[in-house]
């Protein structure tokens, strides 16, 4: 049998967590939020969870956090969404947008293990505390992780916060993602 392209697996990948029912957000979800993007992207994007919009949609950061990641991947990479890959810890929404609890981060952390092997990206970005914590197998905040990259087998992974914070911290909070993902872009070895 030939080797699987990336993409086709992927395919295959989001086929299979469309049905997943490992963990009982699936009774809850309107549907899977698997990920998005260019399957051979430099960069790639790890959130918490879909949240109502993205439920909705069944696409990840589509609500105004999205938005904000949108308008930050274009002024501080050069790049929009289409050019990137953005996935979440959690493929199915909890209820009322609370903290994914642990047995559901890990039911979906194999679908996210593989997403990350297959897209093979010389960057992750994790957007938030449980993406970080996650990838970094830390118990650490992301207030003390970020403003560094950290190697993770070949890739460099980069913790920012999540733009929801920035939403809520402001001008404090936005200027260090901004640091966060023009350090994200060198390390992708796009100039600045």
């Amino acid at each position: 049998m030939p080797p699987m392209v990336p993409g086709t697996r992927l395919a295959e990948l989001a086929a299979e967590a469309a049905g997943c029912t490992r963990c009982p957000l699936a009774a809850t979800r309107t549907q899977v939020v698997f990920g998005v993007g260019d399957p051979g992207a430099d960069l790639m994007f790890v959130g918490e969870a879909p949240g109502r919009d993205e439920d909705l949609q069944g696409v990840p950061f589509v609500g105004r956090s999205g938005q904000l990641l949108d308008r930050l991947l274009a002024e501080e990479v050069g790049l929009g969404r289409e050019a990137v890959y953005i996935a979440n810890v959690v493929k199915c929404r909890p209820p009322d947008n609370r903290d994914p609890k642990p047995d559901e981060i890990a039911a979906c952390r194999p679908y996210l293990e593989e997403q990350v092997a297959l897209i093979a990206p010389k960057v992750v970005v994790t957007l938030g505390n449980f993406a970080t914590r996650l990838l970094l197998d830390t118990d650490q905040g992301i207030t003390k992780l970020r403003g560094r990259s950290y190697p993770v087998g070949a890739t460099q992974l980069v913790p920012t916060f999540h733009p929801a914070a920035a939403l809520r911290g402001g001008g404090v909070v936005l200027a260090q993602m901004r640091a966060d993902l023009v350090r994200a872009k060198q390390l992708t070895g796009r100039t600045p």
